[in-house]
């Protein structure tokens, strides 16, 4: 990575120090990082004063500490100047406080108004008491940080101040580090390095030029898991039957291939799943199709006679050519029996993974900004994933996937 900063070939890290008792720690943090040539520009917040002093980070740094939203002549405006220079923002530590103030958009301090002032990667490392820590508004918070790209490191069990033992203690300085070279030659989350090709929405069989048949699918938890996939790091490619909007900081990193029909939609899925490390086929592929007319069919003539045929078995087909290595993931709506359905769908399929939703269910299924699945492997273990917005069931799907890569021997 070269430096955002002109005239620096070092890159530029924003190591930010939230008030709690483990900025001791990343004193020894900037030591490691300045020991290996990064340009560091370190923001306190006026909390962490009270933990450690302006001067000491001053002193090793490579500018001067920055406490204040406020600038001078120099540097008016320090939020744009630190956030549109850095490469990378460290948080180390991250509390509770900071945490939540993040995942909010609130930008009252330097530290939060640079984060949100920035396109650069983010790290975040937690340090805070236990009970603290397995708060579910704190575990919410992250959950929403992770699925917008924020990298989370820690935090480790161990000794905490005031003679408490437990999770939440930070991670130390060697391993942050560790995680920022990494960071600094491209990683950018579980799928860094990954091309993962998901298809969305329904596919529409032509009746006549003017006439379809479709279903019911709005393809929103097709581009939710693709928006998710690319800031975990993903080269993502979707085809989808559906235009939706994408979000600003992904939409250039997206490749869309627009069909209409169960067909097209086969052609395009498979003639690109040899190269992808993962497919999921979140799009509700329509089982049958018919002979369309090449003219629009009268209604004067009578109700026409439509001949149905099966369509082909996209993910069946994807299993049998399958690459060592790949991971395949498949989707059953279902209505009744959803348990018995989804197990027999499974083991018919072969899927590697497989999202079970009861689309009959309040706020789950088609056309809701929400959904609530249960997760299938191939041991057939089933794992609930409570109703949430499609946003965080993509990161529990995607999260899934990320480990089954990582298996190597599927």
């Amino acid at each position: 990575m070269r430096s955002a900063t002109p005239n620096n070939d070092a890159p530029r890290i924003v190591l930010g120090v939230a008030g709690g008792i483990a900025a001791y720690k990343s004193v020894e943090l900037l030591r490691l990082l300045k020991d290996a040539n990064y340009f560091v520009s370190p923001v306190l917040t006026p909390d962490a004063t009270r933990f450690v002093g302006e001067v000491t980070f001053s002193a090793l740094a490579s500018e001067p500490t920055r406490t204040s939203l406020y600038g001078d002549a120099t540097t008016p405006i320090p939020h744009t100047y630190l956030g549109q220079n850095a490469d990378l923002i460290v948080v180390a530590p991250a509390t509770a406080h900071l945490i939540a103030r993040y995942a909010q958009g609130l930008s009252d301090d330097l530290l939060t108004a640079t984060l949100l002032a920035s396109r650069a990667p983010v790290l975040l490392c937690p340090a805070m008491h236990t009970e603290m820590w397995e708060q579910p508004s704190v575990q919410e918070n992250l959950a929403t940080l992770k699925r917008r790209g924020v990298m989370v490191l820690g935090p480790e069990s161990g000794p905490l101040a005031g003679g408490d033992s437990g999770a939440g203690r930070m991670v130390e300085p060697s391993a942050i580090f560790e995680m920022i070279e990494k960071i600094v030659k491209g990683y950018r989350g579980p799928l860094t390095g990954k091309h993962i090709l998901i298809s969305a929405g329904g596919t529409r069989e032509a009746i006549d030029p003017v006439r379809v048949i479709t279903n019911r699918s709005s393809g929103k938890q097709g581009y939710a898991l693709a928006e998710v996939a690319t800031r975990l790091g993903a080269e993502v490619t979707l085809v989808s039957t559906v235009n939706l909007e994408l979000a600003l900081d992904v939409v250039r990193n997206i490749e869309v291939i627009n069909v209409s029909s169960a067909e097209e939609m086969h052609k395009e899925i498979t003639k690109r799943s040899p190269s992808a490390n993962a497919v999921i086929m979140a799009a509700a592929v329509s089982d049958f199709t018919v002979e369309s007319s090449a003219t629009k069919i009268k209604k004067e003539k009578g109700v026409p006679s439509l001949t149905f045929t099966k369509t082909l078995d996209i993910v069946q087909e994807l299993v049998a050519i399958k690459q060592k290595g790949q991971v395949i993931v498949g989707f059953a709506a279902e209505t009744d029996n959803v348990e018995e359905n989804a197990l027999a769908k499974l083991r018919r399929k072969g899927v590697d993974l497989l999202v079970v939703n009861d689309v009959a269910a309040p706020g789950a299924g088609f056309e809701h900004g929400t959904n609530e699945v249960t997760l299938l492997g191939r041991d057939e273990v089933a794992t609930t994933v409570s109703l949430r917005s499609k946003d965080a069931i993509s990161l529990e799907i995607l999260t899934r996937v990320a480990s089954l890569l990582t298996q190597g021997d599927l």
